[in-house]
């Protein structure tokens, strides 16, 4: 029966222990799906079944026929228009990253956003390449590339090298990018899109940020239009530093002139977007601007011949056909290719998710790993390279007013008129002017240093996690960095599992509430009586630091206070039997007269007779241990008769833990001391029937519903055995601890009535 008084409420109900609760309170009977239930729901078939699949691959379908064309149209193709020139620029920019002919990069603006238009599930994200996956493709590019371009080095012809050089390169980054898709895909149908849950935010964010810091370094030689050569192994970012300044000298000075400007006038735009975007109708599209501008002054004064400056070259406009991947660099690249294929979901997904939550629409996360799949192998099959969705980008798109794909479509259409038409006004561009836009991208992610300083005051397991994938990632390359990091955030939860924040807890106000004795003052703890809580699972790796705890909490070893009674035991048995010994109502008497015993002799007999029960039924008399014995006989005397294990955070426990577990609670059943559980489900329970846990020492009668629950068992217990009632009046009799309205606990003995009320 539940009473509301106030704000205060009054429970009456019996003590429960989870055998009395299951026999008062039927359990009903769940049939658990096994294996052949899911493959037979799997394989059924239905109409909407069927219907449902096809929306769910197509969703297109499910948003298209409620398209609000007078309210969104608009706004969709002003944002088309601007993602498009955006993406125009990124996308030449972002080729530079992967080695490749900055043409490619329009191939790869192009195709996945009309794959996504069809398949994808934001309404928001505008997929193509990404500054952080570009690095990634273009680092697998030069490691697989390299050792081609020695063995060409002795050729005479210089142009014919180059050519074919750029063709092996645009054959890696493209059968990277359609093995990276394959991988999204299959992942996508297997419906594990799960995985990207291994990928925390702080993982994220730092390898987001060391990538920036690999773009930025990787820029630099067209910056400063200086020849660096390729580097792939472990710590290549200091050697293409080292590389840079050692050829400091000969930069061209127009290239970086031009660059610095552009970064200048990038940085400050931006920040003048940022700060009155709510007052801008669009943002200013100063990467169009610097582009149009830069282009026309380099045509103009013709820097190409006069200060020698690389320009992007021949643009040819149209369609080149279609390539085909390698097997040899699908078998090469493999282990690359996952990485690419994680990290690219990773991101989309998280940022298609901050746009699903804020515009409130559902996205799923198998059918983005679908889409962008299929987005990847279509582009790498056109002479793209693998893309995801660039935050900047996306920005654009969604500050811009853009509802729907179809605001994507608009861009794809704008990135194809510059490919069909327009694409050769921009060779007189300089590199150094796309490397300056590429850098003018990166500024979010570089801002994410700020996030050392927030993480360590609110977690520091996920600073350090921050901090160590940043290291990582710059130090062995994005590739091994990547799994390094994957690897040490998995310890981290090792760690924080394996030393739990274990505490001792106490009575408060003297109600049902159990809180750590540490935090309160007015707490009461029963005599006699320790409740430990253990917050994390329990397993092979935590099950001896779970045990010391408990050992420091209750003051004293077990097995050690076994071991002493079970020693002394054999002192007093050798006295009783010489007739040394008697027992009278004041305590022993020992007769004895230089009887002497030596531990030695006693530690010769084998450990494991000191480790077993103590058994006094061969003896005449009981034994209070917590008294004086014969002989100065000394065993270390405990007050504690009752321990309470509160298991309520314990969520599962292995069969190593399993039997570690159960060696802790016999060696403090053995020396008397009473060993309750509180707080577990049912599942937890069976298992350990399942696992033979219990025996005639562990009972499955130590399991209570709530610590508080236990205490009163205890208390009751303790009342019973100092009771003036006979056995037949005990059984008749039950104690009923009720809380006052005023927070108070109160104690009465009643006659159990036939029926009770709850």
């Amino acid at each position: 029966m539940i009473e509301p008084i106030g704000n205060q409420y009054v429970v009456a109900r019996p003590v429960y222990s989870a055998n009395t609760f299951g026999e008062e309170h039927k359990k009903k009977h769940r049939h658990h799906k096994t294996f052949l239930d899911h493959l037979k729901l799997c394989c059924s078939c239905s109409t909407q079944k069927a219907k449902r699949i096809a929306l769910s691959f197509f969703p297109i379908a499910s948003w298209l026929p409620s398209y609000r064309i007078k309210e969104w149209l608009l706004s969709d193709i002003v944002s088309g228009i601007s993602t498009g020139l955006v993406a125009v620029l990124q996308g030449l920019a972002f080729a530079l990253l992967v080695t490749i002919p900055p043409r490619y990069g329009l191939y790869a603006a192009f195709f996945p956003v009309i794959v996504y238009f069809f398949l994808g599930t934001s309404k928001h994200i505008s997929v193509g390449p990404f500054p952080v996956l570009s690095m990634m493709v273009g680092a697998v590019v030069t490691n697989v590339v390299s050792d081609a371009s020695t063995t060409m080095e002795s050729s005479n012809s210089t142009e014919n090298n180059e050519s074919i050089l750029e063709q092996k390169k645009l054959l890696v980054a493209t059968t990277v990018t359609v093995l990276s898709g394959i991988i999204q895909l299959v992942l996508g149908v297997l419906r594990i899109g799960f995985v990207v849950i291994y990928l925390s935010e702080s993982l994220i964010s730092a390898f987001t940020t060391a990538a920036a810091v690999h773009v930025l370094v990787s820029q630099l030689k067209f910056m400063l239009q200086l020849s660096v050569p390729a580097h792939t192994d472990p710590f290549s970012i200091f050697k293409v530093l080292e590389s840079v300044f050692t050829q400091i000298e000969k930069t061209n000075i127009a290239d970086l002139v031009t660059s610095l400007i552009i970064l200048f006038i990038v940085f400050v735009f931006k920040e003048i977007n940022q700060r009155y975007k709510s007052k801008l109708p669009v943002p200013i599209p100063i990467e169009l601007i610097v582009t149009v501008i830069a282009t026309g002054v380099s045509y103009g004064f013709d820097f190409e011949h006069r200060f020698n400056v690389s320009v992007v070259g021949q643009m040819d406009t149209g369609f080149e056909p279609p390539i085909t991947p390698d097997v040899q660099i699908f078998q090469d690249t493999i282990g690359d290719s996952f990485g690419i294929a994680i990290v690219g979901f990773a991101v989309a997904f998280s940022v298609a998710s901050v746009y699903s939550l804020k515009y409130d629409y559902p996205i799923d996360g198998n059918q983005e790993l679908i889409a962008l799949g299929l987005s990847n192998i279509f582009t790498g099959s056109f002479r793209g390279f693998a893309g995801s969705t660039a935050l900047s980008r996306s920005g654009v798109q969604e500050s811009t007013g853009g509802k729907t794909q179809v605001a994507g479509l608009l861009s794809a259409i704008i990135v194809l008129i510059v490919i069909v038409a327009i694409a050769f006004l921009l060779a007189p561009l300089q590199k150094s002017v796309l490397a300056a836009l590429a850098l003018g991208n990166l500024k979010g992610m570089l801002m994410q240093f700020a996030e050392i300083g927030r993480l360590w005051r609110k977690d520091k397991y996920d600073c350090l996690v921050w901090i160590m994938t940043f290291i990582f990632a710059i130090v062995l390359g994005l590739g091994l960095g990547l799994a390094a990091s994957v690897a040490f955030q998995l310890l981290t939860i090792v760690f924080r599992t394996q030393f739990p924040k274990c505490s001792t807890l106490a009575n408060i106000g003297r109600s049902n509430i159990y809180k750590d004795k540490k935090d309160y003052s007015d707490m009461y703890e029963p005599e006699g009586v320790k409740i430990f809580r253990c917050p994390s699972p329990i397993y092979f790796a935590n099950i001896g630091f779970f045990k010391q705890k408990l050992i420091d909490a209750v003051g004293f070893t077990p097995l050690r206070i076994l071991r002493k009674r079970n020693k002394a035991l054999k002192k007093i048995r050798k006295l009783q039997k010489r007739g040394l010994l008697q027992v009278t109502p004041k305590g022993f008497i020992c007769t004895a007269d230089g009887f002497k015993d030596s531990d030695e002799e006693l530690d010769n007999n084998q450990m494991e007779e000191l480790d077993q029960p103590i058994n006094t039924t061969d003896l005449p008399f009981q034994i209070d241990w917590n008294a004086d014995l014969p002989l100065n006989i000394m065993v270390p005397k405990i007050s504690l008769h009752s321990l309470i294990l509160d298991f309520s955070a314990v969520s599962f426990l292995d069969v190593s833990s399993m039997r570690g577990l159960k060696t802790i609670l016999q060696d403090f059943i053995r020396i008397n001391v009473d060993v309750y559980i509180v707080g577990t489900d049912d599942d937890f329970i069976e298992k350990l029937a399942r696992c033979e846990f219990f025996d005639d020492e562990v009972k499955d009668s130590i399991f209570f519903l709530t610590i508080h629950d236990a205490v009163l068992h205890i208390l009751m217990k303790k009342d019973y055995s100092t009771s003036k009632f006979n056995f037949n009046q005990k059984k008749e009799m039950k104690s009923d601890f009720t809380i006052n309205t005023n927070g108070g606990l109160r104690y009465r003995e009643y006659q159990v009535p036939l029926e009770t009320k709850f």
